[in-house]
């Protein structure tokens, strides 16, 4: 067993895992963070997508010895006080999702995507996710709900 330390939404664990416990798992067996959804389990569809020290990682193809002393985000992390932070709300008001599942990756995804690019275009969004599937959509309302919340989050202090 290894002991690691990680800060996740905010909230500091002091835990012992194996060496070979993938992080998804321990976010959600664990620590009960089950927005994090386990998608594939082959780093291929990007669902699992958290931040880690601030820039999006699949939490399928981490271990969770690797988080030690890290910062971690999950979609559950982003709203604050209960107030949907703004790429939240943007999949939300462009309806950027159908069944869901991979709303939680693309959203984080989408963060760091704007971090780097405050004003990407749709070719840039578009190769910015490529990581990321949707099974659903035409992903034209994910590319909206990116460009709005990227609009949105520049406008925020």
């Amino acid at each position: 067993m290894s002991r690691i330390t990680v800060t996740v939404d905010g909230t500091k664990y002091e835990e012992e895992v194996e060496p070979r416990l993938l992080l998804v798992h321990f976010l959600r067996d664990r620590l009960g963070r089950t927005g994090t959804p386990i998608g594939c389990d082959t780093s291929n569809c990007g669902a699992c997508t958290v931040l880690m020290d601030g820039r999006s990682v699949k939490s399928c193809s981490v271990l969770a010895v690797q988080a030690d002393g890290a910062d971690v985000l999950t979609i559950e992390g982003l709203a604050e006080h209960g107030t949907l932070h703004p790429m939240q709300r943007a999949f939300h008001e462009e309806h950027a999702l159908q069944c869901g599942y991979c709303t939680p990756g693309m959203i984080m995804a989408s963060i760091d995507l704007i971090q780097d690019n405050p004003d990407p275009s749709e070719d840039e969004i578009r190769s910015g996710l490529e990581g990321n599937l949707c099974r659903c959509t035409g992903y034209c309302n994910i590319v909206r709900a990116v460009r709005k919340g990227a609009q949105a989050m520049g406008a925020t202090p």
